[in-house]
């Protein structure tokens, strides 16, 4: 039977991917669309650094940044997508956290303890219209200054795909991946909209955090699975342990 793929266009694709090269089947159902926001011209500012939390952050910015200054600064990237994602746009110089905000504001302190990176000149943060913690506030109470520049917005899908709700009602999905909490409650509201709420919620959900995972808990799903830290492999190994359970 096929795993259930939430995640939005074009990730959700190489997720899918990913699955089917281990095995298994999949359908797809992206519970956000992403919407590129227009980008301002500020080459006036002189940042000391480039932040982004999402890969999404920088998709649509590549033709706009060709020739831009920013390129050449210091790219701090919340993980190795995201990084990769940097890299595609130009950015030269691009340094990868562990994969979450926590991570990412610890890596800029620590850069800048050791003198790798000048407090002086203010930090530009590529993000997106939602946020799920203040980085910008942690940055500042370390010192920073962040200019936060909102480069995208991801709008919630109202229903579900007809193959996917007719999956639902035949018993015909194995699990569901989660890998953010908008796109989680997304899931929740769509699955309720069509009706087959229970029926979603009966299989395991495999969440690529504790914090995604407290959403369809909180919504009663009783097999949750979390990853072991906030990547897609550990996401992977989170599926398989639920599905042996």
């Amino acid at each position: 039977m096929p795993v259930l793929v939430t995640r939005p266009h074009p990730d959700g694709e190489i997720t899918a991917a990913s699955l089917r090269a281990r095995g298994f089947a999949v359908l797809s159902a992206p519970m956000l669309r992403f919407e590129p926001l227009p980008f301002p011209d500020d080459e006036d500012v002189r940042y000391g650094a480039v932040i982004a939390t999402s890969a999404n952050a920088l998709r649509g910015l590549e033709p706009r940044l060709a020739g831009n200054a920013l390129l050449n600064l210091p790219m701090f990237a919340v993980g190795e997508h995201t990084a990769a994602a940097a890299s595609g746009a130009g950015f030269t110089n691009v340094i990868a956290a562990e994969g979450d905000a926590a991570a990412l504001r610890d890596l800029v302190v620590e850069r800048a303890k050791a003198k790798k990176l000048k407090k002086a000149s203010p930090l530009l943060y590529l993000a997106g219209a939602d946020l799920a913690r203040d980085l910008a506030g942690e940055l500042g109470e370390h010192g920073f200054t962040v200019v936060t520049q909102t480069t995208y917005k991801m709008v919630p899908a109202k229903h579900l795909p007809r193959e996917v709700c007719d999956a639902f009602v035949a018993g015909e999905i194995e699990a569901v991946l989660h890998y953010s909490r908008r796109s989680a409650r997304a899931f929740l509201d769509a699955v309720r909209a069509e009706g087959v709420e229970i029926s979603a919620l009966a299989l395991p959900q495999c969440c690529i955090s504790a914090a995604v995972a407290a959403v369809v808990r909180d919504a009663g799903a009783s097999q949750v699975a979390v990853a072991a830290s906030p990547d897609e492999n550990a996401l992977f190994e989170a599926l398989a342990r639920a599905l042996r359970a």
